[in-house]
């Protein structure tokens, strides 16, 4: 091989070297360019997904919402119907009661007035029959325990016959509309008798 190869042997070796630097460097910088770019495509990918979750989330919490004001607004619907009578029904309760005081003072012995109370009887059973009909119910404890949340104790009295906190005598019976206390009976209740208690423990 002559002297005068060697140089241009070189010289070729040396444009091929650079020019696969240059195409490494191309594809190096074309990697970069792509490897932005999916950089950037899973950015916004990841931010479209956020925004898909959160309007997701969103529509969720106003269902949600909207189901609930569609149950309360049915549960007032349904109050409403069941109370709605309350206040008439309380201004009937006398009716009731006078009706009821009537048939406890008069003598049923009595042969003249005895047409008169079966009448008031009859009365008042048709009238409590029909109230009841709108949900009302009336309480009559009598021989029953004390019930706070639906008597109103009038009075207390020594009895050894019955436990204490039995109710010994209505005066006044009371009445509860769809579940709910509409008036509270008026009782007697008994208590202990004194002698009976141990007061020095």
């Amino acid at each position: 091989m002559s002297n005068e190869q060697q140089p241009q042997d070189q010289q070729e070796l040396e444009q091929t070297q650079a020019a696969a630097e240059e195409t490494v460097q191309e594809s190096n910088e074309a990697l970069t360019e792509e490897q932005a770019r999916i950089a950037e495509l899973e950015a916004a990918l990841a931010a479209a997904e956020a925004t898909v979750q959160e309007q997701k989330d969103s529509v969720l919490r106003a269902h949600a919402e909207m189901e609930n004001a569609r149950r309360r607004a049915q549960s007032e619907v349904e109050k409403a119907r069941k109370f709605a009578l309350e206040k008439f029904a309380g201004e009937l309760l006398p009716v009731a009661d006078n009706l009821e005081r009537a048939i406890q003072v008069s003598d049923s012995e009595n042969e003249a007035i005895k047409p008169i109370v079966d009448g008031v009887e009859l009365t008042l059973k048709s009238f409590i029959s029909t109230i009841e009909k709108f949900g009302l119910e009336v309480i009559d404890p009598q021989g029953e325990s004390f019930n706070p949340e639906h008597h109103q104790a009038m009075s207390m009295q020594e009895s050894a016959d019955v436990a204490p906190n039995t109710v010994l005598a209505v005066m006044q019976k009371g009445y509860l509309i769809n579940g709910r206390l509409l008036r509270p009976a008026m009782v007697m209740v008994s208590r202990a008798p004194e002698s009976g208690v141990d007061t020095q423990a």
